[in-house]
């Protein structure tokens, strides 16, 4: 994962070629915030789908997705064309990422709602609308035909997709988060689930709590792939090693190394040879 903020547009095309050039690299992330949650307060930032659809233009191997779109910033037809499009321009690389939205806790997060204009509801609305952008997206990537939909948080009226996207029938869904809420909504509707890292015990509770509802919904938890996301350290990479090899150990199948800005040059080599072989 690269985070597109505190930095050019031109590092992160680098670092992303050369991912896509490097066999041992099978994915590629950005995230979905509009102003930025480290750094320089008023740094740069760029808009997650328009960026990822460059990237995506310019890659041939690599899946590719954002880590987590805010299902709070837009309409979930808007995004389901935003998506088809991404899988349409990658030849059908798309992981589809979406969650409640930013964390309302962290204070660089929250205010890029009023400063985009854009409502901040209850915890309670937010996961309730997950659901029903999850269900919303998954039928206009699928429905040979228009169709109305009337939810509490979600109306449309003669909605329908065209085109479809490349994949079928539809790109991988994955649902990031680690509230009991949000494990409900991705037992149902999720591909894969991804969970930032830290706490590695807290991380296994979160997925035994995913294979809990999965059952009680009649699904296989199985059928939904565990993902977590680990941040890198350049200066003590055994550090991240440890981690990744305890994540593997504890049942996380899938591995997002967060890399921070500025990125060193040759970083891509750097993760294989250091953290990936080493």
């Amino acid at each position: 994962m690269t985070a597109p903020m505190q930095v050019e547009y031109g590092e992160l095309l680098r670092v992303w070629q050369e991912a896509d050039a490097t066999p041992e690299i099978a994915h590629a992330w950005l995230f979905d915030h509009l102003l930025p949650i480290a750094g320089d307060p008023s740094g740069p930032i760029f808009e997650g789908w328009t960026l990822l659809s460059a990237l995506a233009a310019q890659t041939r191997r690599l899946r590719l997705g954002l880590m987590v779109t805010s299902n709070r910033f837009r309409p979930p037809a808007l995004l389901a064309k935003i998506a088809t499009t991404v899988d349409i321009v990658s030849a059908g690389r798309l992981d589809f990422g979406i969650g409640v939205g930013s964390r309302p806790s962290h204070p660089l997060a929250r205010r890029e709602y009023e400063a985009h204009g854009l409502p901040f509801h209850d915890t309670a609305h937010a996961v309730e609308s997950l659901a029903e952008a999850c269900t919303v997206i998954r039928r206009l990537w699928t429905s040979p035909s228009p169709f109305d939909f009337t939810g509490s948080t979600v109306q449309l009226k003669g909605a329908f997709g065209n085109p479809k996207p490349l994949q079928h029938p539809h790109p991988p869904i994955v649902i990031g988060g680690r509230a009991s809420a949000t494990l409900r909504v991705a037992a149902r509707h999720a591909d894969i689930w991804n969970i930032p890292g830290g706490d590695l015990a807290d991380c296994v509770s979160r997925s035994a709590l995913l294979d809990r509802y999965c059952l009680e919904l009649g699904r296989d938890p199985a059928e939904i792939a565990r993902s977590i996301h680990l941040p890198v350290s350049y200066a003590d990479p055994g550090l991240t090693r440890k981690a990744i090899a305890e994540a593997v150990d504890a049942g996380f199948e899938h591995v997002v190394l967060g890399l921070a800005a500025p990125f060193p040059e040759g970083v891509v080599r750097w993760v294989v040879d250091e953290l990936i072989k080493g």
